[in-house]
Parts: C-alpha cells; structure tokens; sequence
C-alpha cells in the first residue's frame, strides 16, 4: 500500500483504494488478451488501467427480461421521486447509485425464481425470461435507465415558471413538446462528436472510474467475515435506519432540518439571527440532522473527494463570511434596505417588486410601466452570487488553459490525428457501431420539430425561429471543447450565464423567449456531455453500442414523460404551490430551484441584463467579476512555479472555489455547512484513519441513505400529506429565526420585523419608508391625513389585502394607498368609516385592486386622476381627506387615465401641497 499522506495530496489518486485491480471472476468464453499485449495496449491513462477490467465476455446477454422490467422500473421511480421532491423546500437529488446497488439484491431474486423456460424454441424469435445469472452487463444498462431518470429535466422550470409564477398559459401538449425536444436534442451534438470524445483513450470520463468500481465491488464474490457484514446486508441496514429516522425531521421533529441555536439565545435580535439563521441566514453555527438538507443541492458528501470538499469549503466561507457580511454591512447597493440572504426582487424601499405591474398583454416588458416602478433591486447574497457565476466562468477557462492546457493539447491531438486505439476500443471494434445517420435524423427531425413548435405556438413560447437555429450554433460551437474539458478534467464550464447574457440583449422584454433559448443552447449540450458520459461508461463495461444508444433513447423519452406529467400533477393538485405569501409557513412546497429560475428570467429576459448589468442598470460593476475570475487562477499558478515543492497548492482549485456557491440560492447556508462536516469526516477523517471501511462501505453507504430517505418521505406524503395532517408545535418551526429576513436600514419598516426607528410611529414609519430613499431635504410639516386617529388602519407588504379585504367586510368602504404603488409596492392603506361625500379640491386614493392605486383630487362630482399605477382592472371606489383632514364616505370614483411619466415618485405630499389651502402642507 502506497503511503496514505502521498495519496492525500494527489488529486488523481482519490479513489486509489476503488482502483486496486481484483481477480473478478469470468466466464468460460471471456476474450482476455495475451498479458504482454495488455500491458501494450491498456489505457495510457494510469486510473484507467488500474480500473477498469481488459477482458470481455460477447456472449453474456445485454437485453433480458430483467433489464427492460427493473431499468423502466428505475427509470420511472427516479423520475417521480426527484420531481416530486424539487417542489419542496429540501429537494432531493436521488442519484442513479441508489438505483445502481438497489437493483442487485432484485436482479438476483428474478435469476433464481423468473422461469428459465424458452419460447419460441428453434426459431428466429427464441427468447427466454431467464438466461441465467444477473450479470453486470445488464446491471450497467439498468443504471443507463436510472441515470435517465436521476438527473433534472431542465425545461421544466419554464413550464413552471410560465403557469405558476407569470400566471400565463401554457397547454400540456406545447409544454410536452418543450421538454422533449430539449432533451433528445443533446442526442444529436453527441453522435457528431462520439468518435472524438469516448473513442480515443485520452477522453477518459474521469466520474465515470467511480461507477465502474462500485460495479467490479456488487458482482465480485464475497464471503462475509465472522462478526461482519457483505455490502447487500450492509445497505439493507442502512437502508432501513435511513427510512426509520426520516420521520422525525419528516413530519415530527422538523426543526432537526436546520438547528439554528444563535436564534434560540437571541430571539429578538435582528443582527444575530443574520449571522445565525440556517435557512434565511448566513448559518455560523447552524447545523442540519437530516440527511436532505446535507444532499439536497451538492449531492451526497460521500462521493466528494476531500481536496474537492476542502475546495467548496473555502469558497463558501469567502463568500458567505468576508465577500457578503461586507458588502452588507457597507451598505453597498443599498444593501441594508433588503434581507441579507434572499432569492426574492425587490423595489427601492424594500417591497416585494410587482412583476405583474411590468408585463403588458403581449407578455413583454411594458417599459413605461417599469420606469414608473423604478430599478429592480437584489438582496446582498443574490447580487453576489450573479458576481460569482461570472467569475466562475472565466476561472475555468483560465485554470484549464494554466493548468491543464499542454495536457489538453497532447490529448486533443492523440484523439483527433493518432486516434490511438487501446484495449478497450480494440474489444469494442468487435460489436456493431451505431450509425452516423441515426444521429443525423434524431437531430434534423428534432431541430425541425423545434422551430415548428416556436413558431406555431410563438404566444406561449416567444422564441423566434432564428433564436432556435442560434441556440443550436451555440450548442454545437461548445460541445467539443467543454467536452474535452469534461473528459480529461471533470470540470464543466457553465453555459447558463452566455446564453441567457446573449438573448438577454438580442431579444430583451420577453423572459419565455430568454428561458427557451437558454435550454435549447445550454441544456442541449449538457444532454450531449450526460450521452457521451454514459456511451462512456458503457465502451469501459463492453456494452454493444447500439443496445446502449436503445436504453439511452428509451430512458430519455420516458423520464420526459414522467418528470412532466409529475410537475403538472403536482401543480393542478396542490393549492398555492410555490407562492410563498399563501402557503403556510410550515408548507415544504416553496419551489426554491424554480424561485431562482423565475428570477433568472425576470433579471435577464423580462428586464434584460442592460437595465440591471449594464449601462443602464445597478448592477454594473458586478461585471468586474469576470476580471476576478480570470485573474485568480493565474495567481495560484503563479504560486505554485515560484514554490514547485509546496504540492498542495495545486491543490487549490479556483472554478471550484470561486463557483462553491454557486448553488446558493436556493440553496441555504445550512446545506453547505453540514455538508462541509459530513464530506470533511468521510473524505479525510474516515479516508484517511480507516480505508479498509471507507473502500468497502462509503459509496453503499451514499445509497442507502438516499434510499431510505426517499422512501420515507414519499409514504409520509401519501399517509399524511394528501389529508393536510400536520403537528403544530415548536419544534416544527423551521429553525425559529423569524427576524432574519428583516431589513434593518433606518425608516424601512417590514411587517413582523421591528421598526428600525424605534422613536417614530407606526404610521410614521410607514410614511418615512415611502420617501426615505428619494428624499433630498427635511420634510415640511406633516400633511393633516398623518393627525388623523380613530378608525386608522394601517398595513404594509402582502398582509395590505388581507387587511383592505377585512375592512370591506365590516364597514363597506375600501382603502386609500399612500405613497408607494408607482414605486412597485403596496404601502400602507387607511380604511374608513368616513364621514361625508368628497367635496371640491379634497384629496383623495382610488384603490384600483390589486397593488394598483392613484391620487386625485375632486372636480365638481368627478374624480381626476393625478397620478395612477397602470394596469388596474376593478372598478374604483374612493376614500377621500377633506381640507380639516376629516375622513369622508366612500363613493364610486370615475376613473380617467392621466400619468405623469416625469415624476416616478407617487407624490402624496406632492399634491397635497399643490391643491392645499395651507402653504406649509
């Protein structure tokens, strides 16, 4: 055995105990090569060799009974389950490992009790339902199936974000058709690039060595030592403690998702519940006992190299505990106005911003409209994340062009002049190739399909035609050298930013058309590196090409089927899903991933990357961040020349580090801190100080828990959830940090936060958050609506309907707006009873329904609108102020659409002292 320190420091030699080569039993009819000519023709690449095995078995059947029934069977359930699980607040990433150790123990029992009888004896349709013994070819292809099923179908989020969150329509069949065709297109990028990046012995899948040795570890044969256990009994134990545990942060004990303890000890501080907060926070000390909020959005710590966790553990605490807490506390961008971690937009006070108010009927950007509301604004964390994707992006470029750039060129060059053929390409050649045109009409046909779709249902799709063909360029453009990155370095620069950065300019005012474009340009090509990943995977297992591009197409198609069929139902069924202000604070369908897709393609498609990142936007600077991310791999490059000795600086990789959270939002501070404790213990604690466990045990670990915890949560569901049972007591409180979302710049007042002022009024504060960020000068003596007392009611945020509603119901009058709807916010409202009719020159608020309202003032009978919030659509009542500030009935109001687009200030003081008697008001 190698010493285990040398090992640590190699990044390569990570799975080292996965690679140790073992006599793995063959049959009879194997073809292994002359060991002389293995030790020629084996893999140039060290991992490779020591892993994967040289010796092949053409005979063992592939395409049995009990690959189609347990691989659709994985296929379809890992569909559901991850779909049904993205919706919730913790989502749940099964991956293909769980199905791949599941279905061992089920392959072996349809071996020994499926009948062997066969059909069709002595003619050309001969089959049988058993030919034997669960072999690992069909083991690999049950895994393609799964791997079909374990991975998101991206363009869901565009379904749900078009019916949910924009409130449009959007038919089953065109959403169908979306989701489809973005999948099965990355078919089309893989066949033309197949020959160049799985071939070639260069193009090694490094991900891909891990499957494989999990694959030799479930089929070698295995005598379970006295007082041990084999790995099937091992999973089974763990599969079992999994699901049995998951019922308490489940359903009975929800608080053990994160256990945010600062808040506990100060339950009424604003600061410690932002440093405290797991869930709303920056997570110092927060800790999460359950195993979905540790594998929700990095995936199970169990299979994250230490040097890699150690990577995203670093970048985390740059980000989360220097880069965001300064910027926050600096108050830059106004930071102190808005939550310090939050996916949500917000108006310039603050509020919620109104999207709705920005849309004209034509789903496109009403930009009159939106100048009326003002600037989009971000909280701290979300504008640093957008930052952080920009520097990811050209941190890998530039890491792998410092760090891996000759290794590239000569592998480039071994795959693209010498194609050099080692053993396992040689073993392959012996099997039928799947033909260049099966790709070339699955990619024609599919484009074609795609361009119809657009253009026949352009009013729910956006996409011009030309968009589609341009996604398509860009896809194809970038395939082959991300491609090549992917494959010799296990590193995948993200397109997402490129493409939405480019139909964000190209085609602005139109968020569908954005989101369209960036799943047929971007998720296209990542569909193209998941086919070349598994074609992979099979030329390493002697998979025949053709049945392995079968279970390919079979498994994408059907896991499109499921994964959208799952979402609609799930959207049709459960009330209010995704809207956070409706649903109970103890709902876990809050729909965090879509969150940010939505905001995604408000920020780049509604409003476009010029008016928030450009010259016209807020947020330009942000763009400073490419230049970051550039720089820094040339610094640690530069570090590691001047000090050849000092390995572990190598070992710094900036595209990991900078990019660590570039899942957050939605993921929460608590999903990186305990995933950071977990990865630390198993990657160097238990790596280090017990391998023999850790090689035997970790990956089937990883599953079960996956497992377990799936299964658990699907029948809690079922049992509980369907009948809306729940338990209400403390500790299902989430983590009990109710103040961390609250501002705390002064005069800005949220509901259920504490007034930053503590000296002023409610009402006052209210009307201080109106004008604090516009207000140039001290205020003139306070209009006579502010003296008022009895029968005031006053409201901000999304609790102002609720309260408007409830006046209504009492008294039949309805409420008047102040200050605040031109600016994208509701504000505070004052309701009645009012005491007589508006007279002439009385100063009145029309609610409009909605968050819509306007100021006028009275002409004779009439009402005349001053200044109004477009895109009203209920009739208009009054409430009205006369000049002794005496409170007047309510009566119908005749509406007229007059703006003013010079002033976007909703100018209650304004015109008060425009129509008012007394000079000082």
């Amino acid at each position: 055995m190698d010493n285990p320190q040398e090992q640590e420091e190699d990044p390569n030699q990570i799975t080292a105990p996965l690679l140790v080569p073992s006599d793995l039993p063959t049959a009879a009819s194997s073809s292994s090569p002359p060991p002389d000519q293995v030790e020629e023709e084996n893999s140039p690449i060290e991992q490779v060799a020591l892993t994967v095995p040289v010796e092949d078995d053409p005979t063992m059947p592939v395409l049995t009974f009990r690959m189609w029934v347990l691989g659709t069977a994985s296929c379809v359930l890992l569909s559901f389950l991850n779909q049904f699980f993205w919706y919730r607040k913790e989502p749940l990433s099964i991956t293909s490992i769980s199905a791949q150790i599941a279905v061992v123990p089920l392959g072996h029992l349809m071996a020994s009790t499926v009948t062997d009888h066969v059909f069709f004896k002595g003619s050309r349709w001969e089959f049988t339902l058993n030919p034997g013994p669960f072999n690992i070819k069909e083991h690999v292809l049950i895994t393609i199936f799964a791997n079909s099923g374990a991975g998101s179908v991206y363009a869901i989020h565009v379904v749900t974000a078009v019916k949910i969150f924009y409130g449009k329509h959007i038919t089953f069949f065109v959403s169908l058709l979306v989701v489809i065709t973005t999948q099965v297109l990355g078919f089309g990028w893989a066949g033309i690039f197949r020959r160049y990046l799985v071939e070639p012995a260069a193009m090694w899948w490094p991900y891909n060595l891990v499957q494989v040795s999990l694959f030799r570890a479930l089929h070698e044969r295995e005598d379970r030592a006295k007082g041990g256990m084999t790995r099937n009994q091992f999973f089974m134990v763990a599969f079992l403690c999994s699901f049995a545990y998951y019922v308490f942060p489940g359903y009975l004990f929800s608080m053990l998702t994160s256990l945010s303890w600062i808040c506990w000890i100060f339950p009424h501080s604003i600061l410690a519940q932002q440093l405290g907060s797991g869930l709303y926070g920056l997570g110092v000390g927060a800790i999460g006992l359950d195993w979905s909020t540790i594998s929700s959005y990095l995936g199970s710590p169990l299979a994250s190299p230490w040097f890699a966790t150690a990577n995203v553990a670093a970048g985390f605490v740059l980000i989360m505990y220097v880069v965001t807490p300064t910027a926050y506390w600096l108050d830059l961008y106004d930071a102190k106005t808005f939550p310090i971690f939050s996916d949500g937009l917000f108006t310039s006070t603050g509020q919620s911003y109104n999207i709705s108010s920005i849309i004209d009927s034509n789903f496109h950007l009403d930009i009159e409209a939106y100048e009326k509301n003002g600037p989009l604004y971000l909280s701290t964390f979300f504008a640093v994340t957008y930052g952080v994707g920009f520097a990811s992006l050209t941190a890998t470029i530039s890491h792998v062009l410092l760090f891996h750039g000759s290794e590239i060129w000569q592998m480039s060059k071994s795959a693209f002049e010498e194609k050099k053929m080692d053993i396992h390409t040689k073993l392959m050649s012996r099997y039928n190739q799947v033909p260049q045109w099966w790709f070339i009409v699955i990619l024609v046909a599919n484009i074609a399909l795609t361009i119809f779709a657009c253009e026949y249902y352009i009013d729910q799709l956006q996409l011009p035609w030309w968009g589609v063909l341009l996604a398509c360029f860009i896809a194809i453009f970038f395939t082959l050298p991300i491609g090549i990155i992917t494959a010799t370095t296990n590193q995948t620069p993200g397109l997402n930013i490129i493409t939405e950065y480019v139909m964000g300019y190209l085609y602005p005012g139109r968020p569908v058309a954005n989101m369209c474009f960036k799943v047929y340009g971007y998720i296209s090509m990542t569909q193209a590196l998941t086919f070349l990943q598994d074609f992979k995977l099979g030329h390493y297992m002697k998979i025949p090409p053709r049945t392995m591009f079968m279970a390919q197409v079979v498994g994408t198609l059907v896991a499109a089927i499921v994964y959208l069929g799952t979402a609609w139902w799930l959207m049709e069924t459960i009330p209010n899903i995704c809207n956070t202000e409706l649903l109970s604070s103890d709902s876990p369908w809050t729909c965090p991933s879509d969150h940010v897709f939505y905001d995604a393609s408000v920020i780049w498609g509604l409003i476009g990357p010029r008016r928030i990142f450009g010259d016209l936007g807020t947020y330009s600077a942000i763009n400073w961040f490419f230049l970051v991310g550039a720089v820094a791999p040339l610094l640690v490059w530069l570090a590691h020349k001047a000090f050849p000795g000092q390995d572990w600086i190598r070992l710094i990789n900036m595209p990991v580090l900078i990019g660590a959270t570039g899942m957050m939002p939605p993921a929460t501070a608590v999903n990186y801190t305990t995933w950071i404790i977990v990865g630390f213990f198993s990657g160097y604690v238990v790596y280090r100080y017990r391998r023999d466990w850790w090689t035997r045990h970790n990956y089937v670990l990883s599953g079960a828990l996956d497992a377990g915890l799936a299964f658990m949560a699907v029948l809690l569901y079922l049992c509980l959830g369907l009948e809306d049972i729940s338990l209400n007591w403390w500790g299902n409180d989430l983590d009990g940090c109710s103040l961390a979302s609250c501002p705390t710049a002064k005069g800005v007042t949220i509901e259920g936060c504490p007034e930053a002022e503590r000296n002023q009024s409610p009402r006052r504060a209210i009307a201080s958050r109106t004008f604090v960020k516009r207000q140039t000068q001290p205020s003139p003596v306070a209009p006579p609506w502010e003296e008022i007392d009895g029968g005031l009611r006053y409201s901000s945020g999304s609790e102002m309907a609720r309260s408007v509603a409830a006046a209504r119901s009492l008294s039949g009058n309805t409420s008047m707006q102040l200050g605040a709807s031109s600016l994208g916010h509701r504000g505070a409202s004052l309701v009645g009873p009012f005491s007589s009719k508006p007279a002439g020159n009385d100063i009145i608020g029309i609610d409009l329904g909605t968050t819509n309202s306007c100021v006028a003032v009275m002409e004779g009978k009439n009402a005349k609108v001053i200044e109004n919030s477009e895109g009203a659509h209920t009739t208009p009542s009054v409430v009205a102020f006369n000049q002794k500030g005496e409170r007047l009935v309510g009566t119908p109001a005749k509406r007229q659409a007059v703006t003013n687009p010079t002033n976007t200030l909703f100018g209650t003081k304004r015109l008060i002292r425009r129509h008012s008697d007394d000079p000082q008001t």
